[in-house]
C-alpha cells in the first residue's frame, strides 16, 4: 500500500515539473479570459443601448472589441505556456498585411462604412440620390448600403462608391420644392393661366403655403412661353405633391385653351437648349 501511495506522489510530482501547473494554469488563463470578455462584451452592448447609437455603429463598436480582446486572450495563453510572444505577434502582422493587399477594396468599403456610420451623411429611412439612382436607405451595413428604389427595386452601393460621388439627402430638411415647367400658347393669356394654376395650387391640402407657391415665366421662345410653378410640400408627401402641381397645370391649360402644339414645345425646348449651349 505505501509503495502504491508512493508511486501516486511521484507521478503527480512528476506532472508538475513537466508542465502539468503550467497546464492547468494556462486552462484557467483561458476560463477567465473567456468570462471578462463575456463581460465586458455584456456591459459594450449596454452602454450602446443606452448612448443610443445607431445599430450598425453598435455592432461595429461590439465587434472591434470582441476582435480585440480575443487576441489578448490568445496572446495570454500562448505567454502562459512559456512559448515566445514576439514571434506570433509578429506572424500576426505578416497575416494582417497580406490580407490588406488581398483586399484593398473591401477594406477601403470599410473604412468608409465606419465614416459613414459616424458621421451620418444619412440614416435608415432618408432618400437619397447617388449615382443617378433614388431610393430608400433601408440599411447600413460595414461594407455597403442597401436602398429601395421607387420601382421596389434592392440597390446595393459599396461604401467606397458613396463617400466618392456626390451624395443628394433629400431627408435632411422638412420641406422639398416641387418644380414643374409647362409651356403656354401665346394665344392664352399667360396672366389668367398663372393666377389660377397659382390658386389651385394653394388651395391643395398636399401643398403648404410658407413658403408661398409661384408661378413665373422663364423664357419666351418663338411658338410658345416657357413658365414654371415652385410649391413646396413635406418631404414626405413630396410625390403627392408633385402629382398634384402637375395635374392642377394640366387642368389650368385645358380650362383656358393655352395647350401648344406639340410640335410647337419640340422646335421651342430645342431652341431653349441651343441658346443655353451657346451661352455657356
Amino acid at each position: 500500500m505505501e509503495q502504491f501511495i508512493q508511486a501516486v506522489k511521484d507521478f503527480f510530482s512528476d506532472f508538475a515539473y513537466s508542465g502539468g501547473l503550467i497546464i492547468i494554469r494556462t486552462i484557467a488563463f483561458a476560463l477567465l479570459g473567456l468570462v471578462v470578455l463575456k463581460i465586458v462584451r455584456m456591459l459594450t452592448r449596454r452602454a450602446a443601448m443606452r448612448s443610443k447609437l445607431d445599430k450598425a455603429a453598435a455592432t461595429f463598436i461590439i465587434s472591434i472589441i470582441t476582435v480585440v480582446l480575443y487576441i489578448a486572450l490568445v496572446i495570454v495563453i500562448v505567454s502562459s505556456l512559456g512559448i515566445s510572444t514576439a514571434g506570433i505577434i509578429a506572424a500576426f502582422s505578416a497575416i494582417a498585411l497580406a490580407i490588406a493587399l488581398a483586399l484593398q477594396n473591401s477594406l477601403a468599403s470599410l473604412a468608409n462604412g465606419v465614416i459613414i456610420i459616424f458621421t451620418k451623411p444619412f440614416k435608415k429611412g432618408d432618400i437619397i440620390m447617388i449615382n443617378g439612382m433614388e431610393g430608400t436607405v433601408q440599411d447600413i451595413r460595414l461594407f455597403n448600403t442597401k436602398i429601395l428604389t421607387f420601382n421596389n427595386e434592392e440597390v446595393i452601393i459599396p461604401n467606397s462608391d458613396i463617400l466618392s460621388e456626390t451624395l443628394i439627402n433629400e431627408s435632411n430638411r422638412p420641406l422639398r420644392r416641387v418644380e414643374m415647367p409647362f409651356y403656354l400658347s401665346y394665344v392664352a393669356d399667360a396672366t389668367e393661366v398663372r393666377a389660377e394654376i397659382l390658386s389651385q395650387i394653394m388651395k391643395n391640402k398636399a401643398i403648404v403655403n410658407s413658403p408661398k407657391p409661384a408661378v413665373v415665366i422663364d423664357s419666351f421662345g418663338e411658338m410658345t412661353v416657357r413658365c414654371t410653378a415652385y410649391a413646396w410640400a413635406p418631404v414626405e408627401g413630396y410625390t403627392p405633391a408633385k402629382i398634384a402641381v402637375r395635374d392642377i397645370i394640366y387642368a389650368s391649360i385645358r380650362k383656358f385653351g393655352a395647350e401648344p402644339s406639340a410640335r410647337k414645345v419640340h422646335v421651342d425646348m430645342a431652341q431653349n437648349a441651343s441658346s443655353e449651349g451657346k451661352d455657356e
